[in-house]
């Protein structure tokens, strides 16, 4: 949430996206949550309740669905084709929810086309929340429980180990991950070389298994296991799960690294892997109950515990990040109100922490480990979320093709169509599992909807309230003349929803301290649709009589509002002797009277004035020195 409008941040941009080593970096950020999917996937395909019979012929099917929804969805969907779809540079549900909004202003469109745009993005945001919660919990406790191959005396202690690292993780999270993200890379490079070495291995052994290449293999498993076919195919697509970060995660890195590290390193790795798991199943078909940590020697398998352990706590820290840039993303847009934020590096844009988030993340966390207690049992609550998040990837990015990209019209419809059908079945696999768990992540993202919703109509319905009170800026500087009030030396900055009307913190300074500065600035924040703004529309700036500026600020949600910083480009450009000790910024706090939000209802009304009492001070959002800070109050309806 840098301003990537100097040349220095521009070469940077460039460096990122160039060489070996954004390829290396990428394998921490974007693949860490798919990478550590084959300690939990395969086993949970392989599991006894499924009621499939281990024979030669299910472990094929099952390495053949894994392999080719791998090729398909991870691969043909997301990194050929999803990843075209940056908003300037960055990727996401939000963005691609930018996107869609911008097709559809190219022709003519209808209402409920664009309100059902807007409802797909805010569906997939909310269910990234749920994702974020399932991912550090299962992936922290799947690698924990490799402690009881090694011996079963870790067994009780299995639970409190995965809470211990989990809190620390969360801890240390107010740190950032610029110091960290240097050795994220090279760990998961280390990760990945090890799954790859390891399923080589057993393939060398049993390389019968290198039938499942063969797709009717797949096709055979749904003939033959009809009955259970759909309940499989939600464990199934825990392989891969982490696939909405491929595009999610654009931004830090661009498209061409993801694709190189995809291709390269993370899909190689990981079908070796889970070829070598169906190899050693077929093998021994006792090691069903953790084919993962089975491949390994005794030896090995504390050190593989302390690598896998490292390797989830990537991942993890890479949903955590997630969930803080769509919570940022999400204020800016309107969808949530004002959060501290707090800027984590001065170089990688998107970095940021967001106490209020962290914190709740770390208790729904901790209190899924302990309700579920086990892998096996959270799984069942994970995959909903994603697929359903998946599907609204599909929807949007087929309206960008057709609308946007002037792709052709039956190819969009087809492919669309298709991808839609493979989301909608992972969605229908996962939903029997809605019951044992998955409601949970359901349930946090109608939440998070239901937040959503409330905060953007009820900025509307108060928007329009102001409206009503709102006077004319400069026939109101005109009737100043009449009667100058005493003016004071400095700058004062008025924060306003409109820069053409009188902020209301200014009518009320006047009317109870009767002083006017000598520089009167009246600023409007507007956050567009769009990641980044570049320089030459950062600021708009008109002079009105008796001192006053008219100034318009705009920024792109990935980026943060700093108002001084605007201020002081306004006095660059302008040549205004503003002195930033000199300086005071005024803004209005407005609480909403129960006339104004009977538009939502009585309890969502509760919560809007609930959300709005919380929310963030104005110094915290804007960058504002608090020292320097003069908040009016005000009641509203």
């Amino acid at each position: 949430m840098t301003h990537p409008s100097t040349a220095t941040d521009a070469a940077h941009g460039r460096t990122l996206r160039s060489g070996i080593g954004p390829m290396v970096a990428a394998l921490g950020v974007v693949f860490g949550d798919i990478g550590t999917s084959p300690l939990y996937a395969f086993k949970e395909c392989l599991s006894p309740d499924h009621g499939v019979p281990l024979d030669a012929a299910a472990v094929l099917g099952l390495l053949s669905l894994v392999v080719w929804g791998l090729l398909l969805v991870v691969t043909l969907k997301y990194v050929v084709f999803v990843l075209r779809a940056d908003q300037d540079g960055e990727g996401g549900i939000l963005a691609l929810q930018g996107l869609a909004r911008a097709a559809l202003e190219r022709g003519p469109s209808r209402a409920w086309q664009r309100h059902a745009v807007i409802g797909l993005g805010l569906v997939g945001a909310a269910m990234f929340y749920g994702d974020s919660l399932i991912t550090p919990a299962i992936s922290v406790l799947s690698a924990a429980e490799g402690l009881e191959i090694a011996t079963p005396v870790f067994k009780p202690y299995i639970v409190p180990l995965t809470l211990g690292v989990l809190v620390a993780l969360f801890v240390v999270q107010r740190k950032g991950t610029a110091t960290v993200g240097r050795v994220f890379g090279p760990v998961m490079l280390v990760w990945f070389g090890v799954l790859a070495a390891a399923g080589l291995a057993h393939l060398v052994r049993n390389p019968q298994v290198l039938a499942a290449l063969d797709p009717r293999w797949a096709i055979g498993f749904f003939a033959t296991h009809r009955a259970q076919a759909l309940g499989v195919l939600g464990a199934v697509f825990l392989a891969f799960t982490g696939g909405e970060a491929l595009y999610a995660d654009m931004g830090h890195f661009g498209a061409g690294p993801i694709r190189r590290a995809w291709v390269l390193l993370a899909l190689p790795a990981l079908v070796l892997n889970y070829f070598g798991q169906g190899a050693l199943v077929l093998a021994n078909p006792a090691a069903i109950d953790n084919p993962f940590f089975r491949m390994f020697p005794a030896w090995a398998t504390v050190p593989m515990v302390a690598l896998a352990a490292c390797a989830t706590v990537i991942a993890s820290q890479a949903v955590i990040s997630g969930a803080f840039s769509m919570t940022a993303h999400a204020m800016h847009m309107g969808y949530l109100p004002r959060m501290r934020v707090v800027q984590t590096s001065g170089q990688a844009i998107g970095q940021v922490y967001l106490p209020t988030v962290n914190w709740l993340l770390m208790a729904g966390v901790l209190l899924l480990v302990v309700a579920f207690r086990s892998s096996g049992a959270l799984s069942a609550a994970y995959g909903i979320a994603v697929s359903v998040t998946m599907l609204t990837t599909t929807l949007l990015a087929g309206l960008v093709a057709l609308r946007l990209w002037r792709w052709n019209a039956a190819a969009v419809v087809v492919g669309t169509t298709l991808f839609a059908l493979v989301d909608l079945g992972f969605i229908l696999a996962n939903s029997l599992k809605i019951a044992e768990g998955g409601w949970i992540t359901l349930a946090v993202a109608a939440a998070v909807m239901v937040v959503f919703t409330t905060w953007s109509k009820g900025r509307i319905l108060s928007e329009k309230a102001a409206e009503a009170e709102r006077f004319p800026l400069e026939p109101f500087i005109a009737s100043l003349q009449a009667g100058m009030p005493h003016r004071v030396r400095g700058t004062a900055v008025f924060l306003s929803a409109d820069a053409d009307s009188v902020p209301h913190a200014l009518l009320h300074n006047l009317k109870h301290n009767q002083v006017l500065h000598e520089r009167v600035v009246v600023l409007q924040m507007q956050t567009l649709p769009v990641p980044r703004v570049d320089a030459e529309r950062r600021l708009e700036a008109r002079a009105l009589d008796g001192g006053f500026w008219r100034v318009t600020a705009r920024h792109g949600f990935m980026e943060a509002p700093h108002v001084p910083e605007f201020i002081e480009l306004l006095a660059e450009r302008q040549g205004l002797p503003i002195e930033a000790m000199a300086t005071s910024y005024f803004v209005s706090r407005a609480s909403q009277g129960t006339g104004l939000m009977a538009g939502l209802g009585r309890v969502r009304s509760t919560l809007y004035r609930s959300m709005q009492r919380n929310a963030g001070h104005a110094s915290d959002y804007f960058g504002l020195p608090a020292n320097r800070l003069i908040e009016i109050g005000r009641r509203a309806g």
